[in-house]
């Protein structure tokens, strides 16, 4: 098996350094011809420079391959619209995003102003949001599309000073365990990259020789196989130093309290039971829950 991207076009964003750029020059490499988006600012999201975008469009076409440079905010839906308008004038037609544009201000809770938490998730969340409504439509008319969020273990387990970072990464999970479900009948799939990299996010957080290893390559292999014609469906696949794993979020069995014991004492008590592990699984729809509660009190009236 060999992935391609023949005849595809692909929209990265935030891919004039970094992570993003490797994911460009992957994609076109393999075929696609790719937007490379970047807004061209520091990592804190000050400033913008069409350089740093001009510089991966001129390497990907130098590795014979086609691209165009845009400097959208993602987080202004009218910068992304013209994009996307860009992308199909040019090649008419939209098949991957790689929602990949992102900024760190980091600081405790105590001391982090709303304005640097608004602009965080403004940045993470409504980007990715903004950029997948802007192909949305496009995709389910093609009946063709991927679309890949970029998570992070900040996200799913919670990181010091991130506050803004960790809520906007775990809500893109959110967004795409709704997406996937709205998309599959027009084979549009999305999915999650949760990735570590030696980029300049984590400039003084590793060491050098971290870094080394930390490569941006080992990330953009994984990513790649969410974005594919077989990707899969409503994965969060994890990768950094050659590393690749998987994230499921479970539901334990738990367990039922008729309605005259439904008091908080006896939820406290029976807390060993809603912890056990024996039996969770992974539920793909709110209503999956919703249903097992149901069941469980069915049961129990049904036996009385």
């Amino acid at each position: 098996m060999t992935i391609r991207y023949d005849g595809q076009v692909a929209i990265v964003t935030g891919s004039g350094n970094g992570l993003g750029r490797s994911h460009a020059l992957a994609l076109a490499a393999r075929g696609a011809k790719v937007v490379v988006n970047d807004l061209g600012g520091s990592v804190n999201g000050d400033g913008g420079s069409s350089a740093a975008a001009l510089e991966t469009v001129s390497m990907i076409e130098a590795a014979g391959g086609e691209a165009m440079a845009n400097g959208a905010n993602v987080a202004v839906m009218a910068d992304v619209k013209a994009m996307v308008a860009q992308a199909v004038e040019k090649w008419g037609r939209v098949d991957i995003l790689i929602n990949n544009a992102g900024i760190l201000r980091d600081k405790s809770f105590v001391k982090m102003g709303m304005d640097d938490f608004q602009l965080v998730v403004d940045v993470h969340l409504m980007g990715s949001a903004n950029c997948s409504k802007a192909v949305w439509a496009l995709m389910r008319e093609q009946g063709y599309g991927r679309i890949v969020m970029t998570t992070s273990s900040s996200g799913m387990y919670g990181n010091f000073g991130q506050a803004n970072y960790g809520a906007a990464k775990m809500a893109v999970v959110g967004l795409m365990n709704t997406l996937c479900i709205e998309g599959e009948k027009y084979d549009v799939k999305v999915n999650c990259l949760s990735p570590t990299a030696g980029t300049r996010m984590l400039e003084g957080l590793v060491t050098e020789e971290q870094s080394d290893i930390m490569t941006v390559e080992s990330v953009t292999a994984a990513l790649l196989t969410l974005c594919d014609s077989e990707a899969p469906n409503r994965t969060i696949l994890c990768a950094g130093a050659g590393g690749y794993a998987r994230t499921h979020i479970y539901e334990t069995e738990g367990i039922y309290l008729p309605p005259q014991q439904q008091t908080p004492e006896n939820v406290r008590a029976q807390m060993e039971g809603i912890d056990n592990p024996e039996g969770e699984q992974v539920l793909v729809g709110g209503f999956q829950q919703t249903n097992k509660f149901i069941a469980k009190a069915v049961e129990y009236f049904t036996k009385k």
